[in-house]
């Protein structure tokens, strides 16, 4: 089974919305992993989106990369360029792809506005990871 990270800055948005597509569109043919370099706690407005695509994220945890370091991981996933530039080096075989999508959490305005910005960025995240499981996850 192969074992697949996300990483972001905070585990806390762009990185636990992956995480929830990509458990669903694997469908227990790969274990996913989501991590930040820090940890921010699961953002409730990413819950509340996903919720919306009938994709439970309200029992994921906020991890630091430093949790999984016994895990060989096949491929690492970053999702903002702050934590491609942070992410540390795995001594193992593991694949590195890098997608920089916008940062919700930094989204202004009123709670709608606020919600559009993280139902924009879940589109993107879910497309990406439509398009990598359909590449790399054997069916």
């Amino acid at each position: 089974m192969k074992n697949i990270l996300v990483l972001c800055t905070g585990n806390s948005c762009r990185s636990q919305l992956a995480h929830g597509y990509l458990e669903k569109l694997v469908d227990g043919k790969a274990k996913i992993y989501s991590a930040g370099v820090e940890t921010h706690g699961v953002n409730p407005r990413a819950i509340k989106v996903m919720n919306e695509e009938g994709i439970d994220i309200s029992g994921n945890t906020s991890n630091h990369i430093d949790e999984y370091n016994e895990v060989d991981f096949d491929y690492v996933i970053t999702v903002c360029d702050s934590a491609k530039e942070r992410c540390p080096v795995f001594p193992t075989k593991a694949h590195t792809f890098h997608n920089n999508f916008p940062d919700p959490a930094k989204a202004t305005g009123t709670e709608e506005e606020i919600l559009e910005s993280f139902r924009s960025v879940r589109e993107q995240v879910k497309s990406y990871c439509t398009a990598f499981v359909q590449a790399y996850v054997p069916v």
